[in-house]
């Protein structure tokens, strides 16, 4: 019987996996079953992080909307939660992100706001 090479099939779908993992250290860049491993490992991270990312930026948001919140100059008593629910009540379309931005960049114009709605 003759002897069958591989063909050059696998061959590029193993150069395939090393492009992705090139950057990775040691074996994990080196050896083809590690290569697999380390990018199932890698692909599960990233959809963990993206969701991850969503709780960090809305936890952010809500830190700069309290602190934008505290620094009031007429020391009337805002809370968070108040600000939030009467937005809502009053079914105006500002999400926590935009009022983060406002907070930031434009607190006179949040605390106009805030006096509208309370």
């Amino acid at each position: 019987m003759t002897r069958i090479k591989r063909g050059y099939i696998a061959r590029k779908r193993r150069t395939k996996i090393r492009l992705f993992t090139s950057s990775f250290r040691g074996a994990h860049s080196r050896l083809t079953r590690t290569i697999t491993q380390q990018k199932i490992k890698a692909f599960v991270s990233a959809q963990r992080d993206r969701d991850r990312k969503k709780r960090d930026f809305r936890g952010l948001w809500i830190s700069r909307i309290k602190a934008g919140i505290g620094e009031n100059p007429k020391k009337i008593d805002y809370s968070y939660h108040n600000l939030m629910y009467n937005l809502y009540k009053r079914q105006l379309l500002l999400n926590r992100k935009i009022v983060a931005q406002i907070a930031i960049l434009m607190a006179n114009c949040l605390f106009m706001i805030a006096d509208e709605i309370i």
